[in-house]
């Protein structure tokens, strides 16, 4: 894989912002500290603070030295490594969403697809200013991020980079997870350093069984899927002689503490220690193959590489376990690449094997960031015939808003709650299929995700092409599933109408062998064309009562009611009719949410926000930007609290002075400070009266149905503060 040069890892390490790091005794504090205060903070009473502004003793591994915002993080050593403890994990990236489950699985699926995903393609410059960026667990602002969002198309999600031990970001393993992808870390060395590290911890078994503990016990901590071992330096003899046995215990410890997990090995060492990439596999590489769950090969192979591994006999029974390396890119003598990546996929299909698709940032980082999403889903769609579309296949409720984790806005309910550009994979919902289809006498369909408006979240689902002459009407297939029904599911749909052309909602379902409609008749066809519920129908006004808001600015709701029996949802589509004639029509129709719940679920109680608490409190100050003389005084602070995160979309935080030195100032309205999807937030840089001063901070939960929860049952927790005698605060 390709690595960054030593000049520009000189580079990147003279513009990282020079902080001492905390001692691990200072670390060790700070999380007894956390625990003590947490437990010790009863509901009904205030949090007092004495405001002091002495460094904080946060791991800056964990958080931001300056703002103390949660960042994610790597290990870089062998010592790193050896002496990490779950106390020393940072708990805001510990990944919260549990793999979904989807059809086929993993292990049934016969092609599978890898995507490792690496920036490091771009300039030195961009790289790391998207690094420093993209780093922040709770968000950032930025204006055109990178996002995948083409889940539904592969079946292993690699975060790679070149420290040596790269845990995978929370955000990309919740994303993942969401969409039932697996997600894996990377275990790399490289060059010099990398063959001093291989001689320790492959010395004897003693060594390398203490090396994939750890990393069996980061995995298992950080809830992520497993690893991408990547040994690209010449081993001894003797560490060669324990590179299988480190590789089979590592993956039998793996699947132990994370079932369903995988442990695979890059194509780089072979049998007799030296670094030389096969491009197929073969038998120098065959005893780390036979170790693990699957190689990963180099990307210059040819199709007599692969006609070789085809009647291979190491290979017999175990295609699917070969990952045929691609280079987006295209470096080197490769097949295939960029925008024809394609044709290197038809050739790997053809004999049957896995594919490992390396840096499609490409589409990215190589081209104008006006056009990520079009040339993303360009690239994705040149590769739909050569991959499975997985089907989400959990129970019910099935939601999406189509959000792909970032935008110009943050949209709820159609209306803006927050007007600046912003990225976070933890709001990704479960995304559309995005298709592209011409159709005779020039007429088009396409959907894709845009964020020049949406219902929730950042974007919403433009359905748009021309319908032509001769043809009445297209149907545009935007989820492909496998979610059984409930005898009676509630359907919404929130849509814009388009002008000229009639929208309407196609099911497809699953028949079973008891499948039948209205619990009365066996159903004949697949396709259900529900009716919509009257707006004084029952369900239709308790639906409405719950959310709060019905139709706003444009956006039109649409309930339906199906009564089916022993049936699965198989497809969610669009059909788009013609108003009248039989000219060509274009239309454009945009989609902000599709939702299917169990009618009985209307009726559920929403549960209260408990055990909230207030941590690691660190406090700031600075010049206000009016007369730049006037000292403010910034609160950084962890919020905890406890409730079922499986029954809400997100927690809206919020903040309110109470009461300060001025008792002439009456109480302040909640003011919205940010979104959380766990429960757990970290407060930066919050601007509150100068001391002495009462402040409460308040948890919201938002159901996944996107339920009004009164204020009655939200968390609050109250926190006094005042000044410190001693304290001569300076900017």
């Amino acid at each position: 894989m390709e690595s960054v040069s030593t000049k520009e890892k000189d580079n990147m390490t003279s513009h990282k912002r020079k902080r001492e790091e905390t001692t691990s005794s200072k670390i060790r504090k700070t999380e007894e500290n956390s625990s003590e205060s947490c437990l010790s903070q009863p509901s009904d009473q205030s949090v007092h603070e004495v405001i002091t502004y002495e460094p904080s003793m946060l791991p800056t591994i964990h958080y931001d030295p300056d703002t103390t915002e949660p960042i994610s993080c790597s290990l870089k050593s062998l010592e790193e490594l050896l002496s990490w403890k779950r106390n020393d994990a940072s708990p805001f990236n510990v990944a919260t969403v549990p793999l979904a489950s989807r059809y086929p699985p993993l292990h049934s699926c016969p092609r599978r697809t890898l995507v490792s995903h690496d920036m490091k393609g771009v300039s030195l410059v961009v790289f790391l200013v998207l690094s420093f960026l993209l780093r922040f667990i709770q968000g950032a602002e930025v204006e055109m991020p990178y996002a995948f969002y083409h889940w539904e198309y592969i079946d292993i999600f690699n975060y790679f980079s070149h420290q040596m031990v790269t845990i995978p970001p929370a955000v990309w393993t919740n994303a993942a997870h969401k969409h039932g992808v697996l997600s894996i870390g990377t275990f790399i060395t490289e060059w010099t350093d990398g063959a001093k590290t291989c001689e320790a911890f492959l010395a004897d078994e003693e060594s390398y069984r203490a090396a994939a503990d750890k990393l069996v016990q980061i995995s298992h901590c950080y809830g992520f899927d497993g690893w991408l071992v990547n040994i690209e330096n010449v081993l001894s003899e003797t560490a060669v002689k324990n590179t299988g046995p480190f590789l089979r215990y590592f993956t039998d410890q793996m699947h132990e503490r994370v079932p369903g997990s995988v442990v695979i090995w890059y194509d780089s060492v072979l049998k007799n220690g030296s670094l030389s990439w096969q491009n197929e596999l073969n038998d120098d590489n065959r005893m780390f193959f036979d170790a693990c769950d699957g190689i990963f090969t180099n990307y210059n192979w040819t199709e007599q590489s692969l006609e070789w591994m085809k009647s291979y006999s190491a290979a017999q029974g175990r295609f699917a376990d070969i990952y045929v390396g691609v280079d987006v890119f295209a470096r080197g003598k490769v097949v295939g690449g960029k925008f024809e990546t394609n044709k290197a996929l038809e050739l790997i299909r053809k004999y049957e094997f896995s594919t490992a698709l390396f840096a499609p940032g490409w589409v990215y980082e190589c081209h104008e960031k006006a056009d990520f999403r079009q040339n993303q889903d360009k690239f994705w769609n040149l590769l739909s015939d050569f991959v499975y579309i997985h089907r989400p296949s959990s129970s019910l409720p099935f939601i999406s808003s189509f959000c792909q984790g970032f935008g110009k806005s943050m949209y709820w309910r159609g209306q803006v709650e927050m007007k600046r550009n912003w990225f976070n994979l933890h709001a990704q919902e479960i995304q559309p299929l995005y298709l592209s289809e011409n159709m005779d006498n020039g007429g088009w369909l396409r959907t894709r995700g845009c964020s020049e408006d949406a219902w929730i979240g950042g974007s919403s689902l433009m359905v748009e092409g021309m319908i032509p002459s001769g043809r009445s009407e297209v149907c545009a297939r935007i989820f492909s599933l496998h979610i059984p029904l409930a005898p009676k599911t509630f359907v919404s749909f929130v849509y814009k109408p388009p002008v000229g052309v009639k929208i309407s909602l196609e099911l497809k379902t699953i028949d079973g062998p008891l499948c039948t409609f209205d619990g009365t008749e066996e159903i004949a066809r697949d396709s259900v064309f529900p009716e919509a519920l009257a707006e004084d129908n029952q369900l239709v006004e308790q639906f409405a009562q719950n959310c709060g808001r019905w139709t706003l600015d444009g956006w039109t709701t649409r309930c339906f009611l199906l009564k089916m029996v022993g049936c699965s949802l198989r497809d969610v589509c669009i059909r788009v009719s013609r108003d009248e004639g039989d000219e060509n029509v274009s239309f454009n129709c945009r989609i902000g949410e599709i939702m299917l719940l169990d009618a009985e679920s209307l009726q559920a109680p929403l549960q209260a926000v408990e055990g909230i608490c207030v941590n690691d409190v660190v406090w700031h100050t600075g010049t206000s930007q009016g007369d730049g003389h006037t000292l403010k005084v910034l609160l950084n602070a962890t919020l905890r609290w406890q409730y079922p995160t499986q029954q809400v979309r997100h927690f809206r935080i919020h903040w309110r002075h109470l009461r300060g030195p001025d008792p002439r100032i009456p109480p302040g309205a909640l003011t919205l400070i940010g979104r959380s999807y766990s429960t757990l937030y970290r407060v930066v840089e919050l601007e509150v009266p100068a001391a002495p001063g009462l402040i409460e901070l308040v948890v919201e939960p938002v159901s996944r149905e996107g339920f009004r929860v009164p204020e009655a049952q939200w968390g609050r927790r109250t926190l006094s503060y005042s000044a410190s005698s001693s304290e001569n605060p300076s900017v």
